[in-house]
């Protein structure tokens, strides 16, 4: 059954984080799939790729001259 309350901006980008590297807890697992939203962690999932690429572009192009 799913909660009326979901999660915010801020527990979803916490978990995606943690999702990228891999040390989700349990506890947030379960709470991510009954409350969250599958859209709002497609997203936040994008903007991560997107920041660690441009990142990962950027301090390429400042090491290699």
């Amino acid at each position: 059954m799913k909660n009326a309350k979901g999660i915010g901006f801020i527990e979803t980008a916490k978990s995606v984080a943690m999702a990228f590297l891999g040390v989700q807890s349990d506890k947030n697992r379960h709470r991510d799939f009954n409350q969250g939203q599958f859209s709002h962690f497609v997203i936040a999932g994008l903007i991560g790729v997107i920041l660690f690429i441009t990142s990962l572009v950027a301090i390429v192009s400042i090491v290699l001259p």
